[in-house]
């Protein structure tokens, strides 16, 4: 029988046209909204060294918007993938985690010295103790909950009551309550926001609500009801929004408590092993 001979370079040649069909790229559409949020936070960053903590409030507002947009974008192109899930991780703790914390700092937080600094990194740990959780624990976690305050709403928090006393203005505010006390409710709201993102409390997150269905003609009306009343005045109105949803979830906590429900949000079947101590 005769031995067949096969070339070498041949054989690499195959081989390196056969990985260039397997090779994927990378879906730009979503990745677009995920760099423009990242560059969100990023500028905020850049105007807080600068003293423009009015537009650093913005820019992680800014950063809130389209990374609500990116995932919806990529779920109605069909353009999921694994890059973009880290990709948008990576981005939220730039946005939501170092940025929030870095802009409370040099806003107030600096004048309490060392606890300042550690009241922001608190802040910042605690986001990416939070996003990689959220990882983890996305195929047991109830989709209509989140397992604690999700990063943006934490940081709309603490960007919203900057963005409040320097829009009404710093002077003023610092002559009603005194800069001290600004100072005090700053670091409150960088812990709470920051302990409140690890916390097992359940928060609504509206991935329940279909946006492809049809709804009843008054649903329209009130949303544009509600977009006439942000324009009042936006600070003052997002500010509340937030605190009352960072407010929710201990309301939702309390309540399944009060009724004997279970109030963790992790999923309760029993063919998980994987599920063991998440609950709490």
């Amino acid at each position: 029988m005769q031995e067949i001979h096969r070339d070498p370079v041949a054989e690499a040649h195959d081989g390196a046209d056969a990985a260039r069909k397997r090779r994927k790229g990378i879906y730009i559409l979503p990745n677009l909204f995920t760099l423009a949020a990242l560059f969100g936070g990023f500028y905020a960053i850049v105007m807080a060294m600068n003293g423009r903590f009015d537009l650093a409030s913005l820019g992680i507002f800014a950063a809130m918007v389209l990374d609500s947009l990116d995932g919806r974008v990529a779920r109605m192109t069909n353009t999921q993938s694994a890059f973009g899930e880290q990709m948008d991780s990576l981005s939220d703790m730039v946005s939501f985690g170092a940025a929030p914390a870095l802009i409370a700092y040099e806003w107030a937080l600096k004048d309490l010295g060392r606890w300042g600094w550690i009241a922001a990194f608190i802040y910042c740990a605690c986001a990416a103790l939070r996003l990689a959780r959220f990882n983890v624990n996305t195929a047991v976690v109830d989709k209509r909950y989140f397992q604690g305050l999700p990063s943006p709403a934490a940081a709309a928090l603490v960007a919203g009551f900057i963005w409040l006393v320097t829009e009404y203005g710093l002077q003023d505010a610092a002559a009603w309550l005194g800069w001290k006390q600004i100072v005090g409710i700053t670091c409150f709201f960088t812990l709470f926001a920051g302990l409140t993102m690890v916390t097992n409390v359940p928060f609504y997150s509206f991935k329940d609500i279909r946006t492809k269905r049809s709804v009843p003609f008054a649903v329209i009306v009130l949303i544009a009801l509600g977009i006439a009343v942000i324009n009042i005045h936006p600070p003052t109105v997002l500010f509340g929004v937030f605190v009352v949803y960072g407010l929710s979830g201990y309301a939702v906590y309390g309540w399944r408590k009060a009724k004997g429900q279970q109030t963790s949000v992790i999923a309760t079947s029993t063919d998980e092993p994987e599920e063991r101590g998440l609950h709490r």
